[in-house]
Parts: C-alpha cells; sequence; structure tokens
C-alpha cells in the first residue's frame, strides 16, 4: 500500500497515492459514515485549475486527489520524488471500490450522465458484482442547480441508504458538484468523469501500451476530435512548459488555499 501524501503539481496538490490506499480511505469513510470527497485528475483536470485560482482552491480542498494521467504521476515523481510505480486511474479505482463496496454490502448512488447510459452501468456493474447493492441511479439535469436544489439531492442520496457516491459529470462540472455537496452528505463522494461511459459500454478503452505510455489523450482525441482537440492541442502543451518551469524552479507553483465555500452556482 502507498500513501505518500500530497505534492504540488503546476499549484493543484496531488495526491501520490495506489488503488489499495486510495480504496482503503473510501471504505474507511463509507462504514464511519463521514464525508470524504475524492478525484481523479488527469492533465485536463490539473489544468482546470491552473486556469482558475478559486477552481484550484477547491480542488486543494480534496481530501484525496489521485493522478489519474500517467503525466500526473511524472510530475509527482519529477517534482518530489514520490516514485509512484502506477497511476490511480478513475475508472480503474471505480471498480475496486465498487468491489469492496459488494463484498461489505455497502449501497452505491449513482449521479450523472444520461439515463440511457446510467442504465447500461447498472446492469453492467450488477452483473460484475452480483452483492452489489445500488441504492439509486439519478442523471444529471444538465443546467444550474436552482435555490435550494442541492439540499432536495442530498436527501434523495441520503434516504436511498446509499453509504458512497459516484459522480460522473464531466470534469470541472463533478469536481464543483462534489465540492458543494460534501458538506450535505455524510459519505463519500466520488468525482470519477469518464468511468461512467467507459463500464456502460459506450466508450472503448486504449490499449494497455498506450495508456502505460501516456498516450490514451491520443486515443481520447481519434474517437471525439471535434469535442476534445482544443483540450489536448492546446492544454497538453502548456501542461508541458508549465511543468518544465516548476521543474527548474522558473515559477513557483503557489497552491490556493482550500476554500469550503463552494461556488455561487454549479450545474447539477
Amino acid at each position: 500500500m502507498i500513501d505518500r501524501g500530497k505534492g504540488n503539481v503546476l499549484g493543484v496538490c496531488v495526491d501520490a497515492v495506489d488503488y489499495e490506499a486510495a480504496t482503503d480511505r473510501v471504505l474507511a469513510a463509507a462504514r464511519e459514515q463521514r464525508p470524504l470527497a475524492l478525484t481523479a485528475l488527469a492533465v485536463h483536470g490539473v489544468m482546470t485549475g491552473v486556469a482558475d485560482r478559486a477552481h484550484e482552491a477547491r480542488l486543494n480542498s480534496f481530501d484525496l486527489v489521485t493522478p489519474d494521467g500517467q503525466p500526473v504521476r511524472w510530475a509527482l515523481n519529477l517534482l518530489h520524488h514520490k516514485q509512484l510505480p502506477d497511476r490511480t486511474y478513475g475508472p480503474t479505482l471505480t471498480l475496486k471500490v465498487v468491489e469492496r463496496c459488494a463484498a461489505e454490502g455497502l449501497p452505491i448512488y449513482l449521479y450523472g450522465s444520461t439515463q440511457p447510459v446510467l442504465d447500461k452501468l447498472s446492469a453492467a456493474l450488477a452483473a460484475q458484482f452480483p452483492g452489489l447493492k445500488i441504492a439509486g441511479a439519478e442523471p444529471s439535469k444538465f443546467r444550474s442547480a436552482r435555490p435550494g436544489e442541492p439540499a432536495e439531492i442530498a436527501r434523495r442520496i441520503t434516504d436511498s441508504g446509499a453509504r458512497v457516491v459516484l459522480v460522473g459529470l464531466g470534469c470541472p462540472r463533478q469536481e464543483i458538484f462534489v465540492h458543494a455537496m460534501r458538506p450535505l452528505l455524510s459519505m463519500p463522494l466520488l468525482a470519477v468523469g469518464a468511468a461512467f461511459d467507459y463500464h456502460a459500454g459506450d466508450l472503448r478503452k486504449p490499449p494497455p501500451w498506450m495508456q502505460q505510455r501516456g498516450l490514451e489523450w491520443l486515443w481520447r482525441l481519434g474517437l471525439e476530435p471535434k469535442r476534445l482537440w482544443r483540450r489536448y492541442l492546446i492544454l497538453n502543451p502548456a501542461y508541458l512548459a508549465r511543468l518544465g518551469a516548476q521543474a527548474s524552479h522558473l515559477w513557483r507553483a503557489r497552491p490556493a488555499e482550500p476554500t469550503t465555500t463552494p461556488a455561487d452556482t454549479f450545474a447539477v
């Protein structure tokens, strides 16, 4: 088990943890019925914090920020000598958490995406983990929350008996949602992004050799060029330039102080 604390990657504090350590922390919070906010960040997720200091402050308030992409793991090892042997990939972490929840009889709640994706995801998880209890599944409304709506969502989740919430709203919407909902729920909330689409069968996974070499972005770009070209062709070089500046001490990436103040408006 590896849990070597947080490291500053371009101002975002990322945890040098492996799957076992991250899963154990999530399950401990689920058993004890206490809040925990987790997100798995690749380059795009880190760069959302670089572009918006208020969002960086939200990310730095998370209990766990795992290195979803290999370039984020490489940054932890380069900048902070964490010697992390592998990334902690959101879709894989999702399955490990769900497997433990099924084994321990802890119900989960699925929040985000669309109803068709949730239907396929629920069926796939139930087939893979026969003992799994899915307490509820609620699609995104694809709009901003109305006054009082976050409390209504929290009440539905709590009343369902869920002990872990998986959130698939896409970055950075899901991190803003988790940050805002954390004070309202006595359970872990995990922002897991594309895990919903991967495990529902709507998104094909890249081959292992591409994942190991940090080329998943190229695979995703090939699948969705119109939607993702700006994310990868602009943000990836910007990430590398800032990482080089931080590593060579030409730029001091001062992390924004964590904040508990929710965004004025956020998507549900």
